[in-house]
C-alpha cells in the first residue's frame, strides 16, 4: 500500500555542531584527547543522502520547514529557558545551558527550525496533505524538559507539535511512543499532569538519565496512568522489543484511543551504537513500524508523525532510517543493509527471562491507562 509521505530536511540542521568532546568526556589538554563529537551532524546528513541516493526520496513529499515561533515554543517551555538559549546562541562561542548540552553560536535559529519541523510535518498530517511524515530533525529533543535543555536537545520538538495538536486542532487526545534506546524525560516531563497525552517511553534501563524513566512513574493528579516507562535491560534484542509493543504498547494505545500517534524515532537502540548497549537491527525496526501504522490506521486514521531524536552510528543509522522510511511509505528500494545479516546472528536476540520480568512489570500498568471512547 502506497502512502504520501513526508520527509522534513533543513540543510541547517547538519550545521547544528558541538565542537570536540570524547566520548561524553571533556578534552582537558593532558590525559583526554580531543575528538569529533558524538552527535556528530555526519549521521542525520548520511540518513537523509541514503534516502535520495536509494530513490526513495522521488516517491516522497519533501518538505523544508519554516521556524517554529516563540509563542509555539511557550506552549511547553517557559520563557526563561527559551531566553536562556537565546543568549547562548547570541553569544560569539556559544555557550552550555545543563549536563551535555552545549549550545553552539547561531543554535537557537537552528532550534527553531527543528521545532518548526515538527508542527509543519503534524500540521501537514492534520490538513490531509499527507498520510504521514518523518520529520530528520537536529537538534533532538526528547530530553528538554519545560525549563531545561539536557542530552543534546534544545527544545521539546514532539512535544510542542503535540501540544499545538491539542490546543489549536481540536484533538481530544494523543499518544507518544519513544523508541531512543534513552528515556524520553522531556516528553514524559511536559506532559506527566496532562491527561490528554500518552507517553511511552521503551528504552534501556537507567542508560540516560540514570535517574529517570522507571516502571513506577504513571502521571499524577487526574493524568494517572497515562504515562508508562519500559525500561528493558542493556543488551535486549528484537524479540525484547517486539514482546514490548505487543503485551504494552499496542494494547495502551488501543485502550487510550489517540486522535494522532507521534513517534520520538531514536536510531540507538541498534547494535552498533556507541551511547547505548541494545540490539535492534534494521528488520526489528521494520516489525516495530508496522505495528505502529496498524495501531494508526485503526485508532486514528492512519495520523502518524515520526520525529527524528538520537543515534549515533554513521555507518548503520542511514539504513534503519530507511527502513522505517520504506514502511511508512509503502515504497520498497533495492539499497540492501549491509549490517543485517550480522545483526540477526548476534547472540541474545531471543526474549530471555530478566527482559520478559521487566515486561510484564510495564503491562501490570495497562490497568491504570484512561479508556478512551
Amino acid at each position: 500500500m502506497f502512502r504520501k509521505t513526508g520527509f522534513i530536511w533543513h540543510e541547517a540542521y547538519a550545521w547544528y555542531q558541538l565542537g570536540n568532546e570524547a566520548g561524553l568526556a571533556r578534552p582537558d589538554g593532558r590525559g583526554v584527547q580531543p575528538d569529533r563529537h558524538a552527535y556528530d551532524p555526519e549521521t542525520v546528513r548520511r540518513f537523509r543522502n541514503l534516502v535520495e541516493m536509494s530513490g526513495l526520496a522521488d516517491h516522497l513529499v519533501c518538505m523544508k520547514p519554516t521556524a517554529a515561533s516563540e509563542s509555539d515554543l511557550l506552549r511547553v517551555h517557559t520563557r526563561e529557558h527559551v531566553e536562556q538559549i537565546r543568549a547562548l546562541s547570541d553569544h560569539i562561542t556559544g555557550g552550555e545551558a545543563e549536563l551535555f548540552m552545549p549550545v553552539p553560536a547561531g543554535g537557537f535559529e537552528i532550534a527553531l527550525l527543528a521545532a518548526g519541523g515538527a508542527l509543519m510535518a503534524v500540521e501537514a498530517v492534520m490538513d490531509g496533505k499527507l498520510d504521514n511524515a518523518y520529520a530528520l530533525l537536529r537538534p533532538a529533543g526528547h530530553h528538554s524538559t519545560p525549563s531545561a535543555s539536557r542530552g543534546f536537545c534544545v527544545f521539546s520538538n514532539a512535544a510542542i507539535a503535540g501540544r499545538y495538536l491539542l490546543d489549536t486542532r481540536g484533538l481530544n487526545r494523543i499518544a507518544y511512543i519513544d523508541w531512543d534506546v534513552h528515556h524520553g524525560n522531556g516528553t514524559q516531563a511536559a506532559f506527566y499532569g496532562d491527561k490528554r497525552a500518552l507517553t511511552i517511553s521503551i528504552h534501556q534501563d537507567r542508560c540516560f538519565p540514570v535517574d529517570d524513566g522507571f516502571v513506577d512513574q504513571l502521571g499524577e493528579g487526574d493524568a494517572y496512568g497515562t504515562n508508562l516507562n519500559i525500561p528493558l535491560p542493556p543488551g535486549s534484542g528484537v524479540d525484547a522489543y517486539i514482546a514490548a509493543y505487543e503485551r504494552v504498547v499496542i494494547p495502551a494505545l488501543e485502550a487510550f484511543r489517540p486522535d494522532f500517534i507521534i513517534v520520538p524515532s531514536g536510531f540507538d537502540a541498534g547494535a552498533m551504537d556507541p551511547l547505548g548497549r541494545m540490539m535492534m537491527h534494521s528488520d526489528g525496526y521494520r516489525v516495530l513500524t508496522r505495528k505502529l501504522l496498524a495501531a494508526a490506521d485503526k485508532l486514528c486514521n492512519g495520523r502518524l508523525v515520526f520525529t527524528h531524536e538520537g543515534g549515533y552510528s554513521r555507518w548503520a543509522v542511514p539504513f534503519y532510517g530507511l527502513a522505517v522510511m520504506e514502511e511508512i511509505s509503502g515504497h520498497k528500494t533495492d539499497i540492501t543493509d549491509p549490517f543485517l545479516d550480522w545483526h540477526r546472528a548476534l547472540g541474545w536476540q531471543d526474549l530471555v527471562a530478566h527482559q520478559v520480568a521487566v515486561i510484564d512489570a510495564a503491562a501490570r500498568n495497562l490497568q491504570h491507562v484512561p479508556r478512551g471512547a
